[in-house]
This record gives structure tokens, sequence and C-alpha cells, in this order.
């Protein structure tokens, strides 16, 4: 019936469509071109274990409430690192709940990403001026493998007699949180770096570290400074990082102004809900001498064609598919959709907001200090932002705090801690107040506001912050809106056409499936709360979990990864923790064929691996001859194998199941890629194919957004023999018997996005999923028939069929029309597209992926498109100024002198059809050379 989801999420619906795609591809069903691309030992010979039929989007969305109704989201005072925020309704509707912000892609075709480049050049500008720092990135993670990262940046940067020295001592400050120790615990060992774990204020260095990290505000809340510490570790040559809370720089001396050398954090609290761990942007920070050493995105200014600001991704260098193993770090995404909303945020607030949530904050923090001072409880600090440390039976005062539907946080038995934070009403200060007096057996008096600072003088803010324009100008709602819909405007997303970016999968993320993130039973949970509070939750992961597991014919899952790269990294390290178990930890080879994605070989080297590089053959399969004899030579060391599968290419290979015997043989474990699943599920899986754990993109093959760069989320699934290995977490029990420590903050990675996955998987059911994955494999062939007169498929297998997606070859257009692929793709602009992927894996070609989602109509637009474009190229044969090599045009540029021998009808109209919804892109062809030489990444206008 058409109520049924996948009749919505399938965009080829009619048999009349279908037919003519399948005449086209030379096929008679559907069935007939699925076993010419899918190896027939592969093929699963009975349905996925799922529910055949998946639910109406009416009744998953009854389903759906129902579990954020089981959650009890209290009033959380826990803090660590999450905290109930204001998040702007005018940030939530237009952004958050906004297909234009949260379907576009990373911005790495900046021409047409100028909006989401702007709001993330905002969150750049807005955490470089609270932290005091120089330079910053557009946003990491989570607050934990920011710190990773830090710590892994100030690794690389040691110098030449460092290294010579073996300088790999880490120096960690106590009072941080355990979190973020775990996580340092788990990057910092395949490095070699040993942590030291002890109070900043008694120790002394010994010349043998490398670097240090220290909370401000300490995890107990204490406010310290940090000036002496730091001085000592640069007399050594240490540097310091500093984990630090964003909104406590509203009223505390910036770390900048006090000698540190990176700043690292989250940015939740500022504009993005707890949603029971994430997804928030992770932050990071540093000096300008240190700017190509910095992971992640910087987006930077330039200039384009016509000489106009323009904005764009710089530094790009850094890219983990340019450096591969010597990559300093495998971070390949970002969360960018998390990251736009808190510089909204900041927009819409400006510096006296800021000031008013941290004054808010604080003094409710004092105001609970004096009134536990005059009840005769201990603090631990008399110094503090927003956080109160308590000498209390923590058993008694959890027990009236229940009752009063309020959660802190329980470090010990005689301590109680609490998080203030800028929602902070009168009436919670007293009922808080109150819980404390019962325990002690005392009427509550009155409780009397506190109004001057706890901080100590000398760490108190002097120096301005957010002063630059776009922080002082969007007061109304009215004006923030405006400004929200003008950035939106220059960009494409879904919202405007399709997407077809090879192996990124850029797929229908429905309506239905977005809905349940602004339930606040998912909203509002925080991610320490007791496991009693957030049935909902589990019940959801639960059941998540098993359906992962079920789908890659694995044995258990975890969710906590919290990008593609990072679910690499996991698997890789649950395999490392196997081999130890059984005594054999010197496997540290890894053996990746030569045309995997860059952040395989990345996230190998960011776990200690040794990479062994497995040559292709002719056709873009792996080289069995090579693979076979490298197993074979390294058989005494092999950790395993990172396979893609279909490949990179976009091919089944025939032979995987010898490629994983060999690997077995030779005493290897087999991960997975991820990445190309979307051509997997229903049909085959990695568990039947024969593979030990594969991670998995959600926002690729189950419908995620890609959010304009992130968040993504990046699950392993494994088989019985690793699920001991899952990883652990310090405050909230979650993984294997055996877990390795956390690879993310919080137990459960970016939880929040959950519902979009489980509720994707329960609305197909086992027929829809097999379905979408079909009709993946059929767009994608009839996309390259239809082209193959104009544009050859670089790769297919052996019956002459591709997979899911597929590579144009356009690697003689530089030597035939003087046109190279990136000029193509800039010209595709101006019909209205974003390109495909670029020049990956293959030089000066473009990889196609139209997904399930796109209708027929769409796939034609598309395909006319690059015929449209050829013709453009032969015709501009001889002539260097041409309509190829100038786009994108901008609508300025076209109103303004034509002196180019194409018409402006040419350059903007060059079909019918494009007259109907007319893109302008608002910049043109942008000067990648001039913003690397001028870097400048703060919006100053």
């Amino acid at each position: 019936m058409f109520d049924q989801f996948s009749e919505r999420h399938i965009g080829v619906s009619n048999e009349k469509d279908l037919k003519a795609m399948l005449d086209v591809i030379g096929v008679q069903s559907v069935d007939e071109l699925i076993s010419q691309v899918i190896p027939q030992s592969i093929r699963l010979r009975k349905p996925l274990a799922l529910p055949a039929e998946g639910m109406s989007e009416y009744e998953f969305a009854a389903h759906i409430r129902d579990l954020a109704d089981r959650n009890q989201p209290y009033r959380s005072f826990i803090g660590m690192g999450y905290y109930p925020s204001a998040v702007p309704a005018a940030v939530t509707r237009n952004i958050f709940e906004n297909p234009a912000w949260y379907t576009s892609y990373t911005p790495y075709q900046a021409e047409i990403s100028q909006g989401r480049l702007e709001a993330l050049l905002n969150f750049q500008t807005a955490v470089i001026s609270l932290t005091g720092m120089e330079i910053g990135n557009c946003s990491l993670l989570d607050e934990g493998t920011a710190a990773a990262e830090a710590m892994a940046m100030m690794f690389s940067l040691r110098s030449r007699e460092a290294v010579r020295e073996g300088r790999n001592q880490f120096f960690v400050d106590r009072n941080l949180f355990p979190q973020t120790l775990d996580v340092l615990l788990t990057r910092s060992e395949p490095f070699g770096i040993e942590l030291i774990v002890d109070d900043y204020d008694e120790y002394e260095f010994t010349g043998r570290e490398f670097g240090a990290i220290v909370q401000y505000p300490a995890a107990d809340g204490r406010v310290r400074d940090y000036a002496d510490f730091t001085a000592a570790a640069h007399a050594k040559g240490a540097l310091v990082t500093v984990a630090a809370d964003l909104l406590s720089l509203a009223l505390l001396k910036a770390p900048g102004e006090w000698g540190a050398d990176i700043a690292v954090g989250s940015a939740q609290r500022l504009g993005t809900p707890m949603g029971f761990g994430g997804p928030a942007a992770g932050y990071m920070t540093t000096r300008e001498a240190f700017k190509r050493n910095m992971p992640g995105r910087i987006i930077g200014v330039s200039v384009d064609r016509l000489g106009n600001k323009a904005l764009r991704m710089a530094l790009q260098m850094r890219e983990q598919h340019i450096k591969r193993e010597r990559a300093t770090s495998n971070i390949c995404t970002a969360s960018a959709l998390m990251a736009s909303m808190t510089g909204f945020y900041c927009v819409y607030n400006g510096p006296e907001g800021l000031r008013r949530a941290a004054e808010t904050a604080h003094l409710a923090a004092a105001t609970v200090a004096r009134a536990l001072e005059a009840m005769d409880y201990r603090l631990a600090s008399k110094d503090f932002f927003d956080t109160l440390e308590v000498e209390a039976e923590a058993a008694v005062v959890q027990s009236l705090a229940l009752e009063q539907g309020i959660n802190f946080y329980y470090p010990s038995e005689g301590r109680v801690r609490m998080s203030f934070d800028e929602v902070t009403s009168a009436s919670e200060i007293e009922t808080v107040v109150g819980i404390f007096a019962a325990a002690k057996g005392k009427k509550t008096k009155a409780v009397k506001a506190v109004t001057e600072s706890c901080v100590p003088a000398a760490l108190r803010r002097q120096s301005s912050y957010l002063q630059e324009p776009v922080f002082n100008s969007y007061r109304s709602e009215s004006a923030l809106m405006r400004y929200i819909k003008k950035l939106e405007l220059r960009d494409i997303s879904l919202a405007n056409s399709m997407i077809s970016l090879g192996s990124c999968t850029m797929k229908l993320n429905a309506a239905a499936l977005m809905q349940p993130l602004s339930l606040a039973g998912f909203q509002n949970m925080h991610p320490f709360a007791p496991a009693d509070q957030a049935k909902g939750y589990m019940d959801l992961i639960a059941g998540l979990e098993q359906d992962l597991a079920t789908i890659t014919g694995f044995a258990a899952c975890s969710l906590q990864p919290n990008s593609g790269a990072a679910g690499e990294y996991t698997g890789l390290m649950v395999i490392r923790a196997y081999h130890q178990s059984r005594g054999q930890g010197y496997r540290n080879v890894v053996l990746i064929p030569a045309s995997a994605h860059g952040t395989n070989p990345a996230s190998a080297a960011m776990a200690g691996m040794k990479i062994v590089t497995v040559a292709c053959d002719a056709n873009g399969n792996i080289d069995v001859a090579d693979l076979e004899a490298k197993a074979k030579e390294y058989a005494s060391e092999l950790c395993g194998l990172m396979v893609t599968y279909p490949s990179t290419h976009g091919v089944f290979e025939s032979r995987i199941r010898e490629i994983v015997d060999a690997v077995h043989d030779a005493g290897g474990q087999v991960y997975m890629d991820g990445a190309n699943m979307n051509a997997q599920v229903g049909l085959t899986n990695p568990g039947y194919i024969g593979a030990d754990v594969c991670h998995l993109n959600l926002h690729k093959t189950f419908a995620m957004p890609h959010g304009g760069g992130g968040p993504g989320v990046g699950p392993i699934c494994v088989a019985e023999h690793l699920r001991a290995f899952l990883p652990s977490h310090p405050v909230v029990a979650t993984g294997g018997d055996e877990g390795i420590t956390a690879v993310a903050s919080a137990p459960w990675g970016s939880a929040l996005l959950f519902p979009i996955t489980y509720g994707y998987i329960k609305m197909l059911g086992a027929k829809g999923l097999r379905k979408a994955t079909e009709m993946a494999i059929v767009n994608a062939n009839y996309m390259s028939a239809a082209l193959a007169a104009e544009y050859r498929t670089y790769y297919s297998g052996e019956t002459g069929r591709v997979g899911h997606e597929m590579i144009l070859d356009l690697t003689s257009f530089k030597k035939d029309y003087n046109i190279d692929c990136g000029d193509i793709a800039h010209r595709l602009m101006d019909y209205g597209f974003h390109a495909p992927t670029l020049s990956f894996p293959v030089h000066e070609t473009l990889m196609v992926e139209p997904t399930e989602s796109e209708p027929k109509e769409e796939m034609d637009r598309f395909i006319e498109a690059l015929i449209a474009i050829k013709r453009e190229c032969e015709a501009a044969v001889g002539q260097a100024d041409n309509v190829v090599v100038n786009a994108p045009h901008t609508a300025r540029e076209l109103a303004g002198a034509w002196e180019h021998p194409y018409s402006r009808e040419q350059a903007a109209f060059p079909l019918a059809w494009i007259g109907e919804a007319k893109f302008f892109p608002y910049v043109s062809k942008i000067d990648n050379g001039y913003g690397d030489r001028n870097l400048c990444c703060r919006n100053c206008e």
C-alpha cells in the first residue's frame, strides 16, 4: 500500500519507469541484474531475520513516541561535560529541523557551500575569541576525542631532539573528566605514550614529557590558576592543552592569556541539547605556529575568480587520502550541523547574552554554596564557576533528590557533585538547598540570592570577546531568521537536487525519521543518568544493536564510535585486543588495498599498526596473488586485512572469499569497511562473507543526514569471538567483559541520532531493506548504461556491471579539451547540481552514486546535464575563455559587463528546465592558493 515507507523512500516507485530503466541496462528483471552484479557464492540463502513488512510512518510515529515517553528526563545537575541548554527555538526550527541544513554535504565544493561555510566560520570565530587563541577548526567530535587529538598533535610536534631522546610521557591532571582520561588511555597506548596521572600543583616536570593536559574549571568545579604550571611545562619543552568549558570563558580568564598552547572541549552547552551524550561539536583552538599540525577542518577566507571574498576549507593537505599512513589523525568528519547551531547561538546571544548565561550558572552555584556552608556542609573549593563538590552522604542525598526528580553526580559515597547552568531557576535553587537541608534533618530557610562572583580576582576575564559585527547584529528573531535564510540560499543540499557523491551515499533523510529527534524524551536526557530513567533509550539501543548485528551477520554491536573513521579505529583496536588476549600482541601488520579510502591507512596508523599495501589489478580488483603472497610473508605478525566491499571502485569482487581465507589462514582477522554497505543490505553481509568485524556509516547506508559535514555515527559489529572486547566506559557500564577503554566521551556516542536508523530499519522491514539495496544497484547501472556512449565507466565487474556506484572516465579530457574534472564539477553548479566525487579513487574521474532515493526524472536530468557539458567541452576546443573553465557563473557576473564569447543565457540556462528553479552560485571559482597563502579563519567583517 502507498502508506508504506518504502514507497516514499525509494525514488523509482512505478513499474513503467523501472521497466524503461531495465531496458536501458539490457536486462529483463531486477533479479537478473542482481545475479549479474553480486557473486552467487556470497548471496544470502534466506531473508534477514527481521520482520518482513515494515511499520507505516504513522505506526512508527506512535512507537517512537512511546519509547521517548519511557525516558524520564529528570532535572539534571550532573554536569561532567553535559548540561541543559537554552537552545533557541529559532535555531532549532531553522537549522536543526531544516533539510536545507541537515542534508547538505561536507563543503568540499566550496562555491555552492558558502552559507554553511559562513556558519562554520562563525563557530570558529566564537571559539577562537572565547579561548583567546589565534586559530581554530570548524569542529571535532566531542571533548574526549578532541583531547586525544591534541595529545597526538603535541606528540607529532616534538622536536627532532625530543624524538631522539624518546620523550613519550604525557602529564594528565587527576582532576580531569574520567571519560576524557579513558579516551586518552585508548589513544595513547598504540603510540607508546606513557600517561602520568598526578596533581598539577604537586608535579615537577622531568624533561621526559612532551605535553600536559588540565581541565578548566577542574572536574570537581575548582577554578585554578595554571599560569605557573604552564610556565614550568614550557621551561622543560612541554606543551600544554587545556580542556576548557566555553561558557565559563565568558567570566574566566581565557586560556590563551595564561599561556596554554591548545584549547579543546565541547560546545554542547552553547545551543545544542544533551541528547543522551551527543552529537555536539567538539572544538580545538591553538597558536598560529601550529596550524599545519591541527587535525580536522579549518574554514578560511579567500577570493574568487572575480576578486570577491569567498570561503573554503583551508590547508587541505592534512586530508587522509593524501597523507594516508603518514597522517597524524584519522578524523574525516566533524560535527558541522551542531557547530552551525552553536555559531547561530552565539550570533543570537552575542557577548552580553553569553555573559548573562554564564552569570546565571555561576550565581546559582554561589547561592547554593552559601546556603550549604550555612548548614555546615564542607565544599571542595570556594573558587568555582558552576560546579560544587560537597561532603555529604551520597546515598541519603540521592534518595531525597530522586524524590524531587533531580539528578546529581556522586563521585564517591561521601561526596556529591552538582553543576548549574543557564536555565537554572530560583525555585530549583530552593529545591536543591531543601534536599541538603533534609539530608541533615533541618528545615529549609529562605534562600538569599548571591550577586558577587566566586571567581578569584586574578582569574576573572578582563578581555572582550565576540566583538565581531556578526555577533552584535541579530538580536530579533526576524533578523536572525533572515540571516539564516540568506545563508541557506547560498548552498546546494538534497532539498535542491540529487547529490550523486560516490562512496558518500547521499540518500533521503526522511522527515518521519528526523521528527523524533525533537522529542523532549530524547533531547533532554543526560548520558550519565541512572539507567532506570532511560528505559526508552535502553530499549531503542538494544533493539538497534540487535538489528544491525542481524543485518551484518554478526553477533554483537557497539554504538559508541561517533564517526566512520572512529568506527574503523575501534574495529582495529578490538582486533588488537583479541590478539593480545591470545598472547599474540606482536601481530601488528595490516594489509590494505591500494584503492582503499585514506582513512583506512590513517586509522591503522592511529592503532599503532604497520601498513602493507596490496596491489590492485587492471580491473580495479584486489590482486589476489599479491595479497596471498603478502599474507604468507607476514604470517607471523599479521594482524589483519582492511577491505571495502564492494570495492572502492564500485565492484563486487568475485574472489572475496579467497581473500578472506588467505588472511585467516595466516592468523589474521578481516575488518570490512562499511562505506559501501548500501550495496549489501539484505543481499549479502560481512558475516556471511567471512569477515570478523565491520563498521557502519549510519550517515550513509542507514539514512542519517550528513549535516554539512557531520555528525556521523560509525558503530561496529563483530563476530562472537570479538564480543568481549567491545569498548567500555568509565562512568556507565557498557561494552564487553574485556572491553577496550572508551573511544568516545559518551557511553553510546551520539545517541540522539539513533531513532533515525532505528526507524529506517523498522519502517522498511526485511523486504524494504532488500528492495532499497536492489534499487541502489539498479539506479547505478542505469546511469552507467545511459551515459555509456559519452562517458566510459572506468571499472566494472566480470559481467560488465557495476555495484551501487560507478567511476566515469574523464582522464582524456585535459588532453582532448584542455578541461579537467574540476572544471566539470564547477560547471555542474551552473546546472544546479553538486558534483560527484572528484578524482577518487582514480585521478581525473567522477565517482557517481545515485542511491535508491532518486526518482528517474532526477537521474535523467543529471544525465542530460553531463551530456550537455561534454558538448560544451567539445565546442570549447581552442577557446581559453569558455563556459566550462569559467564556471560557475554568479548572478552578479551575469548582470554586469559581459565580454565572454558565449552568451549569458548559455552560462546560466544551458537547458530549458534549469529556469524552473535556477540556483545561482554565490561566488565564482575560488582561488585556493590565495586562501592558503593568506590564511584567515575568523569572520572579521
